[in-house]
């Protein structure tokens, strides 16, 4: 492996390490926040719904549902909510030791191998750093805060990211299309029942 090999490794190593820590630190964030935005918005609606009668729906009461049904699922995970921001901790350490280590290489470019071990190093600590499971939507939380909150310029100059492939994530292009897809069908029903209660006005 040759110098310039070994920063694009470098940089691609630390670009995983740090979208990790991002990770674990949104799946803390959320785990310590949603349950109380979610009572604060079904309380908030409820009252709400008694003074206008649109919030009454069945829509707007299965949304309610959905937004209960989050709570429980995150409030099943707060025992974890605490390793999570552990290992985020630990995983910001090898995110700066790896910038370090960008640095290393840069002042001493004959000292691959060195660097290479001290690589191999980091790898197998990270590895045994991440958390198998994390909260909803932490993935979008991680990739802004890694994206428009992390200093990556150093990474940046050995790994380029697309905006539609790496910097938003693919759930969110998929929940987008979803929404797309029942928007159209929605206003299609929609318009259907104009037009069946129009037909029926006519006949008469």
């Amino acid at each position: 492996m040759n110098n310039n090999d070994l920063k694009k490794h470098i940089a691609e190593t630390a670009y995983n390490v740090g979208y990790a820590a991002k990770l674990h630190f949104s799946s803390f964030e959320l785990n310590e926040k949603l349950p109380s935005l979610i009572s604060f918005i079904s309380i908030s609606c409820g009252i709400y719904a008694l003074v206008y009668d649109e919030l009454s729906t069945k829509f707007a009461s299965s949304t309610l549902v959905i937004l209960g049904v989050i709570g429980i699922y995150v409030s099943l995970k707060s025992n974890n909510d605490q390793d999570f921001k552990a290992k985020g901790d630990e995983l910001t350490d090898l995110f700066n030791e790896l910038k370090h280590l960008m640095a290393e290489i840069k002042q001493q470019p004959n000292e691959v191998k060195a660097v290479l071990e001290k690589l191999k190093n980091i790898e197998e600590r990270f590895n045994k750093s991440c958390a198998s499971h994390h909260i909803i939507f932490s993935t979008w939380l991680a990739h802004y805060k890694f994206f428009a909150e992390q200093q990556i310029g150093w990474i940046e100059e050995y790994k380029t990211f697309n905006f539609w492939k790496d910097k938003v994530p693919l759930t969110f292009w998929v929940s987008m299309f979803g929404l797309l897809v029942f928007s159209i069908f929605g206003c299609t029903g929609l318009f259907a029942v104009l037009c069946q209660a129009l037909n029926f006005k006519g006949g008469n």
